[in-house]
Formats: structure tokens, sequence, C-alpha cells
């Protein structure tokens, strides 16, 4: 459940243009319902965006911004499990460069946090770490969401390809640093609540620590979040390299 892809990774899982696998591109039927999924996506989190910045401005402060767009993040960042499911179409269509398991974890792992964290420990909602990561989470999906629906319709401007392998250099660290620190905040709540924990003895002969569960997600962050960021920065090379090696040749 861990490094969920906060700042641009969600392991590199979009429509690669010439780092694509070279196959048979997706049927009319699969293009439509992809580039609708990916408009609505990239439609949602503008209006969570939009909703953080009238907030911020109608209150003059960043304290607290989570409440008003807790129902649209938590809408949209679970229909990202529908991503899951199209995983299977993006990569038959030779769009997508990287592990299609790996993908699909990263999209677990924000859920997780959205739900069996921020929406489950109420006493984090009001730390600035949740406005951390929600902020990096909002402008990586409307980057990559927006990137995918342009690569399916084969005009992808150069900014949009240029943001999405750029920015991530500042929004994934971000993210991560915002997640971390949420979770941290809830440990206390957790072991005081015995949230989700199961203590014996019990008719299941079985238990489960809650709170040991959450230290060992912020431990496995060490070694993932290194592997999927340096893993954007080789993307981020072999992608941009190209489009001007491309450039110069025209």
């Amino acid at each position: 459940m861990a490094a969920a892809g906060s700042g641009g990774s969600r392991a590199d899982n979009g429509y690669g243009g010439q780092q694509a696998r070279r196959r048979k591109g997706p049927g009319a039927l699969a293009t439509g319902y992809l580039v609708i999924y990916n408009v609505v996506m990239t439609a949602g989190w503008l209006v969570i965006a939009v909703g953080l910045v009238r907030a911020y401005l109608a209150k003059g402060s960043y304290h607290s911004l989570y409440y008003s767009i807790e129902k649209p993040l938590k809408f949209f960042q679970t229909g990202a499990l529908l991503e899951e499911y199209l995983l299977i179409a993006k990569y038959l269509s030779g769009i997508v460069p990287s592990s299609v398991v790996l993908t699909a974890f990263q999209v677990m792992s924000r859920v997780f946090l959205t739900w069996a964290v921020t929406h489950s420990v109420k006493e984090v909602q009001t730390e600035d770490s949740v406005l951390l990561f929600v902020v990096a989470w909002t402008i990586t999906e409307i980057i990559r969401y927006s990137f995918y629906t342009f690569s399916l319709l084969n005009h992808l401007p150069y900014l949009i390809k240029w943001a999405r392998y750029t920015l991530f250099i500042v929004l994934y660290p971000m993210g991560v640093s915002g997640e971390l620190l949420t979770i941290y905040a809830a440990l206390p709540f957790v072991r005081q609540s015995g949230l989700y924990s199961i203590s014996l003895p019990n008719k299941y002969n079985f238990s489960f620590d809650y709170y040991t569960f959450l230290i060992l997600v912020m431990i496995s962050y060490i070694p993932i979040f290194p592997q999927l960021y340096f893993h954007m920065l080789h993307q981020r090379r072999k992608v941009l390299s190209h489009t001007e090696e491309h450039k110069k040749s025209e």
C-alpha cells in the first residue's frame, strides 16, 4: 500500500506515444470508452481544484480545506478503481509501457489512504499534511488524465507531455510527504481507539493490529518510493529527449 503515485508516477501507465509498445491500437468502441472515462476523470479533478481555490478565497486560509472537497475527492479517487479494469484494454492496445500489476497496486494504495486513513480517522482531516497530498494528487491527475485523453485522440500538445514528465519531480515528493505525515498523525488515534484491530481471544483465533499495519505501510515507502521516482526520471529522459530529436529531424 505504499508510494501511492502521489506526484505523477502511477508507474507511468499512460498512453506513451513513441515509448509505448508497438501493437495494434484499440478499436473505435474501446477508444471511445477510454476517452469518455479520461475526460470525466479530468473534469472531476478540475472540480476538486476549483473547490480548493474557492474555499481558500472564501476562508482566507489554507487550513482545513479538506472538508470543501471531501465528497468529490472520495468519488473520483475511488473512481480510479475502474482504471484497474481499463488497464487490460490499455495494455492490449499497446499504450501501457510499464507493469500493470504495479499500477493497480498504486491505485489501491491511494484509495486506501483516502478511506482507511483520512476518512476513518476523523482527527487527521484538519492536518495540513492532508492538503499537501490532495494538492499534489489534484495537479497530477488533471495533467495525467488530460495526457491520456489527448494521446488517445492522437493530438497530444507538447506542453501537456512536458508537464506529465516534469512536474512529478516536485509533486511526487510533495504528495508522498503529505501521505506519510497524515498516516503518522493518525497513529495515536488508531492506537487509542483500536480502530480495525482484532484482539485475541476470538472464535477465529486471529489477531490484527491496525496500528502496526500502518507503521509497516510507512516503512514500505522506503524501498518503493525511490524505485518509482527514478523510473519516472528515466521515462522523462527517454520521452522528452526523443521528442527533441524528432523536432530537430523535421
